[in-house]
């Protein structure tokens, strides 16, 4: 039985979510706490953290802003170069890059800024991708890693202090009080929420012919190394008021693009837009924890005031947690052909990692599917 928030729609099956005694869950509170704090002096506090980092005598950049080309990292580049930052964007590919994605780059390199992007090997890569997928369910795990240990340790190299990342994932969406209140994304934070998902680095080592040498981009380095050149990471979302849709809008403004019509499995034009794998990531987490992209998106609205609870459940039993067969136009078979893997084996690992106690199983406790391939939760928001 899936229990949800009584004011988003957000199931209790989400990882580090904490339901109070009323049934609001701390995601919603934590919005809610947003309305007693007086941006104006956080906007000021950020102003005087920028000031100490800047490079005196133009000599270094003054930050690294980790970007994927998205809305939210175009919008991070924007307010930077608002506030007078000569920023270094630097970009770990992403595995499947869309044309919209790479559009989105470029864009972004035209805001003018100077900018790295750091493709890992392709053949690793891939390994990794099949690894994530067979091994914890997480096909985006190399991406996920890399999206952050990238950015670091090109701070390290070029000596700069200061990281610009977006929203602490924790606070929007809600998880230990303790890693939600935060403005620095510490390097424990990194190692707790920062895409791991019990698989580390060094495990993967030996495993289908992996080396250590391949897995320099996907390691952190070290606390000592960090302390070492003082590398800081800030969450710009602690500073000012965070918000995808108004990140979206502001990006446009600033030449982003969308699509003509919501992403699968999405509510929405504008965001995930660079890697074709993230349909089969987000399918995933349904198939695991009962709650998509769809999900996420509705409560964040809900949050916000823009729709109803009411409103948010319909449009989540028509968006949320349909089989994957294409993602930004690109069929299922043709994600899955550079990973060797096949429909029928890919829908053989959704199966493994489908939890039977929150979908519909006939008397033999087999999954109960329709036409397209589509699971049904035991119980919805309502």
């Amino acid at each position: 039985m899936l229990n949800y928030c009584v004011k988003c729609v957000m199931p209790h099956t989400k990882p580090h979510l904490q339901f109070n005694d009323e049934g609001v869950c701390d995601a919603c509170r934590l919005y809610e706490e947003r309305e007693e704090v007086d941006w104006n002096v956080r906007k000021q506090e950020l102003s005087d953290v920028l000031d100490k980092y800047r490079s005196k005598d133009g000599s270094n950049w003054d930050c690294v802003i980790p970007v994927s080309g998205g809305k939210d990292s175009t919008y991070q580049v924007i307010r930077m170069l608002q506030l007078g930052m000569n920023p270094l964007c630097v970009t770990g590919t992403t595995c499947d890059l869309s044309k919209i994605g790479r559009k989105n780059i470029e864009n972004l390199q035209n805001l003018g800024v100077d900018y790295i992007e750091v493709t890992t090997n392709r053949i690793v890569r891939r390994k990794l991708n099949r690894i994530g997928l067979k091994q914890i369910g997480d096909i985006s795990w190399p991406e996920h890693i890399s999206i952050n240990t990238i950015p670091i340790r090109v701070a390290v190299q070029y000596g700069i202090k200061l990281i610009i990342w977006g929203e602490n994932s924790q606070n929007e969406y809600g998880g230990p009080a303790s890693a939600s209140d935060s403005d620095i994304k510490t390097w424990e934070w990194l190692l707790q929420f920062a895409g791991f998902v019990g698989l580390r680095t060094s495990d993967l080592i030996g495993v289908d012919g992996l080396r250590k040498r391949d897995m320099i981009p996907f390691t952190y380095p070290t606390k000592e190394e960090l302390s070492k050149v003082g590398v800081t990471g800030l969450f710009l979302g602690y500073y000012l008021p965070w918000d995808g849709y108004s990140n979206a809008l502001l990006a446009q403004a600033h030449g982003f693009s969308t699509l003509a019509t919501p992403v699968e499995g999405s509510l929405v034009n504008y965001e995930n837009l660079d890697n074709h794998q993230t349909g089969i990531h987000d399918y995933f987490k349904f198939l695991k924890f009962g709650f998509g992209r769809a999900t996420d998106i509705a409560c964040s609205h809900v949050r916000r005031g823009r729709i109803s609870r009411e409103d948010a459940v319909e449009l989540v039993k028509i968006h949320d947690g349909k089989f994957p067969w294409t993602y930004l136009g690109k069929s299922l078979k043709d994600i899955l052909e550079p990973l060797d893997i096949s429909v029928d084996e890919f829908i053989t690992i959704c199966d493994q990692f489908t939890n039977k106690k929150i979908f519909l199983t006939d008397r033999n406790g087999k999954l109960v599917k329709d036409n397209y391939g589509n699971l049904t939760k035991i119980n919805y928001a309502e």
